[in-house]
């Protein structure tokens, strides 16, 4: 089947039911607002390297984390309790997106070049796009990012520069939804840290439905209140 090419104007995608079996769903387009809110509303995501077009996905099966389901690993729980970091929501948004976005030991190149940080950072203004920093003496030594509609969270990356700073954000991110009523965190790909947490994988028809159940609720007031967490 071939792949769609999306036109650079207009918020068109194709079914995500059509994607190809790695879950590549569409190419080109643009990174606009509008299109990225299109997207993840249907459950798609960008995902591309810097020599290649914009590359549009929807995975199956699709990797979620549910309020029922999550888990804190017990020698995580051991550094929640010491305290060792101060962690924030969207007090240093761009700092966290060009953490995640520094190369890594395990990979060559990064997915978050210039344009999709850029992209990002508009959602951000806009209050769509969000972050949670993780802090040490002042320094900024972990976060994760992620994007909100209605009351889905769709995790974007997360970065430490300290062991374990990462994994005490998104915690914090995790509980904080939870309590705001979310439904649940789109995870987009399986990793061993996040099946950890007790994400699972789901069919795309069931994680369709309850996307649409969850973007179409009302966004809760006060969850992203730039302050401590």
């Amino acid at each position: 089947m071939p792949v769609y090419s999306l036109p650079s104007f207009g918020e068109m995608f194709p079914s995500p039911f059509e994607a190809e079996p790695d879950g590549l769903l569409a190419v080109g387009g643009t990174l606009s607002s509008e299109r990225l809110i299109a997207a993840y509303a249907q459950g798609i995501f960008p995902w591309y390297q810097d020599d290649q077009p914009i590359l549009w996905w929807s995975p199956d099966p699709r990797c979620i984390l549910l309020p029922e389901n999550f888990h804190v690993p017990r020698s995580l729980r051991k550094l929640l309790r010491q305290e060792k970091f101060s962690v924030t929501m969207d007090t240093a948004f761009s700092r966290v997106i060009n953490g995640c976005a520094q190369p890594r030991p395990y990979a060559e190149g990064t997915w978050l070049v210039p344009d999709m940080i850029a992209a990002f950072e508009g959602l951000h203004e806009l209050g769509i796009a969000h972050s949670v920093e993780a802090w040490r003496g002042g320094a900024l030594v972990g976060g994760v990012y992620g994007v909100a509609l209605g009351r889905i969270f769709f995790g974007e990356s997360m970065f430490y520069r300290e062991p374990g700073a990462s994994k005490v954000a998104f915690v914090h991110l995790a509980e904080a939804l939870w309590a705001a009523g979310y439904h649940f965190i789109d995870c987009q790909q399986e990793t061993a840290n996040l099946l950890r947490f007790g994400a699972r994988g789901v069919p795309r028809a069931a994680f369709m439905k309850r996307l649409a159940a969850g973007v179409a609720v009302r966004v809760p007031a006060g969850l992203w209140n730039h302050g401590m967490c």
